[in-house]
């Protein structure tokens, strides 16, 4: 079979009648060429303004684009290249030539099966998910399980009024129930092994102090890290001098905690990479109380004896400097002296809501640094209420995928 260059156009609108917000991105895509390029697969990201009339959104996507398949969900703002949406009803939306034989869509209906139809077999996915879902790092490890790789990338939906994902395949019939919009659950879209597309992560937290292992905790409290006080530790890297014994010691210590963020892996990974910035597989985590009398610290996950962590702090210019390493990566992954003989096409970035906006030092600073970083191909997505990489569900972290 022919293959044809993959080809990406992408498209972005305010205007708080979906109608409308279709009408102008449609007029874009159209001028670029849209219905020459048999555009196959669509991904759409909406602002939680927009996200009450997300049926209408995606029914006048399938109107003027009916042999498309589509992804998406909401969130607090979405992006595109070089450009954010906050506080207003927008819409991004991105299509490609993708051939049908190589995704599969996925949702309530529709499961992620370890081998599909034609003996199609999903290499990596793409995940959407409702924060409200139980369980969801457990679903996470089951779903990817169900790929060869094990690997997926996506974010979680998010809305201060409604939060929605979007997955709908061309040719299952437009029904009332759903119509391609999904509250709870999982969703999205899977790729065959040879859809060549690089991912990287991106963490907004610097470490304040040394990784350790945990050596004593029970559920989500850590008692002990190298064999000392955890709460020890902590005030340690935060150079406090307080004895916990003390009367009033919380008072200069607990604001200081309350800024103070925790980043963990499992045993068997490694929780710094370079020895500069935590590696793909560290979760940063909030921590969540103290146990003074057995020197405790909790946190915001399940913790177990033999993980690794490392008090840390939100930090803009590392989330600069991070993001624009992974970009050049990527563009290494598709560097012509690297013998890859490909070029990017299209991506998708997903950041997490806690760095959008003036985190990076004023209004579309993230995207226009990753815009220069990467270059000005199509880019597209939204800012989560948590990020999907691997197996894991992520904080404060950004998502990037490549597609070339």
């Amino acid at each position: 079979m022919v293959r044809h260059p993959l080809q990406f156009l992408h498209a972005h609108a305010t205007h708080p009648q979906a109608e409308m917000a279709v009408n102008l991105v449609w007029a874009q895509l159209a001028s670029r060429g849209a219905e020459a390029i048999g555009a196959t697969l669509g991904w759409c990201y909406l602002t939680d303004q927009l996200a009450p009339q997300a049926e209408k959104v995606l029914h006048a996507l399938r109107e003027r684009m009916p042999h498309v398949a589509w992804v998406g969900a909401s969130g607090v703002g979405v992006l595109a290249t070089g450009v954010e949406y906050f506080d207003e009803p927008a819409l991004t939306v991105m299509v490609c030539n993708m051939p049908t034989s190589d995704f599969r869509i996925f949702n309530g209906r529709q499961p992620l099966r370890e081998v599909g139809s034609m003996g199609y077999i999903p290499h990596t996915a793409q995940v959407h998910a409702d924060s409200q879902v139980p369980d969801l790092p457990d679903l996470l490890e089951e779903l990817a399980a169900r790929t060869q790789s094990g690997y997926l990338f996506g974010g979680v939906a998010v809305g201060r009024r409604a939060a929605v994902h979007l997955a709908m395949d061309p040719n299952e019939p437009v029904d009332e129930p759903h119509s391609g919009v999904w509250r709870g659950g999982l969703s999205g879209v899977s790729f065959a092994h040879h859809v060549h597309m690089v991912t990287r992560t991106t963490q907004g937290c610097v470490p304040i102090g040394p990784s350790r292992e945990v050596t004593d905790a029970d559920r989500n409290v850590v008692y002990e890290l190298d064999g000392r006080p955890a709460l020890g530790c902590l005030l340690q890297d935060l150079n406090l001098l307080a004895d916990v014994t003390t009367e009033g010691w919380e008072r200069d210590a607990i604001p200081r905690i309350r800024n103070t963020l925790v980043g963990i892996t499992d045993a068997d990974t490694d929780l710094m990479e370079h020895g500069q910035h935590f590696g793909a597989d560290t979760r940063v985590r909030h921590l969540v109380g103290l146990d003074p009398s057995r020197h405790g610290v909790a946190m915001g996950d399940i913790v177990e004896e033999g993980m690794r962590l490392a008090f840390c702090k939100r930090n803009a210019n590392a989330a600069r400097q991070d993001l624009i390493r992974i970009a050049a990566e990527v563009r290494e992954e598709f560097d012509p002296e690297q013998g890859s003989g490909r070029t990017p096409r299209g991506a998708i970035y997903i950041s997490c809501a806690g760095r959008g906006g003036n985190h990076f030092g004023s209004p579309h600073a993230e995207m226009e640094i990753l815009s220069h970083a990467l270059g000005e191909i199509p880019v597209v997505g939204f800012f989560a209420g948590g990020e999907i990489a691997r197996h894991h569900l992520f904080g404060y972290t950004g998502v990037l995928t490549v597609w070339g």
